[in-house]
This record gives C-alpha cells, sequence and structure tokens, in this order.
C-alpha cells in the first residue's frame, strides 16, 4: 500500500457540482480554490490524506460520467497534489473506475475507491455492476501502483450477489484483488457497525479496512481500534452539512480525539 494504513485519517473532499451536472453553478476555477483550501485546513489540523468525490454531481450516473467531470476532477486532483503533502485518492461517483484511475494517472493520486469493485447492487441509479476484471486490466495498461480500496456492502445499496459480508470481503479481496477494503454504514452519515468491521477483518486478515461512513469525534478512537483508518467528511462539516465546506475547528478537534490514545 501507498498509503498510511495504521490509524490513518482521510478527510473527504466534497467537490460541489461540477460542468454539466444538474446543479452546477461555480466557475471551475472557485471550485479548484475552494478544494484547495480544504484539503490545506485538513493537512494544517493532521489529517494524512484526502479523497475527491464528485458528490455535488448528484443524480449520478451509475458507471460512466462524462469527459467533463474527469477534466474538472483532475484540474483538482492536480491542484491538491501540488500545494499539500497529502496523500491524494479519487472516488469517481457512482462507480467509474476507469475514469478515476485515468484522473489519479494524470494527477498523481495514491488510491481510489471503487464503490462497487465485485458483485452487483441494487442502488438509486438502478444495477451496478461490479468490473473487477476491467479494472484491474487497466490499472496494469496504465502502469499504475495506484491502490484501489473497495467497498464492501457499499452504502446506499442492497448487495444482490451475497448474503455474508465476511464471504463478500474475501471476493473483493481475493477474486477482485483489491488492496484495502471500505466498510460503511448504509448511508453517508450514519454510524458503521464495528463488528462487521471485525468480520471482515477476519476474514480477510492481509488486507488493511477501513472505515467509511458515520465516523464522528467521539468514536474514531474506538474504530481506530480495529480499523486501519478512516474516512471521514460529514462529521467535519457544521451541522453534517455535506454542501458546507470543511470546518477547520471540526477538523481540529476530530484529529486531536483519534490522536489521543496515540
Amino acid at each position: 500500500m501507498i498509503i498510511r494504513t495504521e490509524r490513518a485519517l482521510i478527510g473527504v473532499i466534497h467537490l460541489p457540482p461540477l460542468p454539466g451536472s444538474p446543479r452546477h453553478h461555480l466557475p471551475v476555477q472557485a471550485i479548484v480554490d475552494r478544494s484547495v483550501q480544504e484539503a490545506r485546513m485538513l493537512e494544517s489540523a493532521g489529517f494524512d490524506a484526502v479523497i475527491l468525490e464528485n458528490l455535488g454531481d448528484a443524480p449520478f450516473f451509475s458507471d460512466r460520467v462524462p469527459p467533463a467531470t474527469v477534466a474538472c476532477m483532475t484540474l483538482v486532483g492536480e491542484a491538491l497534489r501540488l500545494s499539500t503533502r497529502l496523500a491524494v485518492g479519487v472516488n469517481c461517483l457512482r462507480n467509474d473506475a476507469i475514469a478515476a484511475l485515468g484522473i489519479a494517472a494524470a494527477c498523481g493520486a495514491s488510491f481510489i475507491r471503487v464503490n462497487v469493485l465485485t458483485g452487483v447492487v441494487a442502488a438509486d441509479q438502478g444495477l451496478i455492476q461490479g468490473r473487477a476484471d476491467e479494472v484491474l486490466r487497466h490499472r496494469k495498461l496504465l502502469g499504475l501502483k495506484t491502490a484501489i480500496l473497495a467497498d464492501v456492502f457499499v452504502k446506499h445499496a442492497v448487495t444482490l450477489h451475497a448474503t455474508d459480508l465476511a464471504a463478500a470481503a474475501r471476493d473483493t479481496a481475493r477474486r477482485g484483488l483489491a488492496d484495502g477494503l471500505i466498510v460503511t454504514g448504509p448511508a453517508t452519515g450514519v454510524e458503521t457497525s464495528a463488528e462487521d468491521v471485525r468480520r471482515v477483518r477476519q476474514a480477510v486478515p492481509e488486507r488493511p479496512v477501513f472505515v467509511g461512513s458515520g465516523v464522528t469525534s467521539q468514536t474514531v478512537a474506538g474504530y481506530l481500534d480495529v480499523a486501519a483508518g478512516v474516512i471521514v467528511g460529514s462529521a467535519l462539516k457544521p451541522g453534517g452539512d455535506l454542501d458546507l465546506p470543511v470546518d477547520p475547528d471540526l477538523a481540529h478537534a476530530f484529529v486531536r480525539a483519534a490522536r489521543a490514545q496515540t
């Protein structure tokens, strides 16, 4: 792995609506500037990495996103890599891992998140099918060392191909070849079951497992006792409002809570 996998803190940069999406309103440079400002806040607070998400682009395409999305996310990723020392990740919603790898190749991102790498889920976008065969071959074709972090029983979806969390984790890691696994609650901001994290760790002890939703300053220390790291977004926003930028006070408080026992 080329990102920290011991008590790692990964902050989410929720991008405003990008060009072409229904709610787009900001100039591209304003989006870049806001993202850089948020990343610098997270770096100052003590985070290890950031991950870009095109959250403002809802309703999401189920897999392939338009070229404008790829171009804008690449601009932001490059700006973050040049203006901070943080590891940078990419999540191209809802499930365009091929685009995420292209963005990573262009901007030097360290990792991508893939919501559905293996199997099939039913989500608000309809049926989403994992394409591990394409994704892993595309990474090889591009000659990348970019880590692939994949969700197991991804949030905002119902998994159709498996009912057992541990079995799904093993398939994602050993057949889908994910470098790391992500466990979440059922929706953004909803608490992740610590027992689910333990089950995935026991099922796939050779892979780092990250908590991907519902982590707060009150719960982060406990999660870091059972997981390799956490991915946090809504807890860093005033009132948990995903449309608002990162609050520096909340970011610093989160890191203090996470590092209190180290």
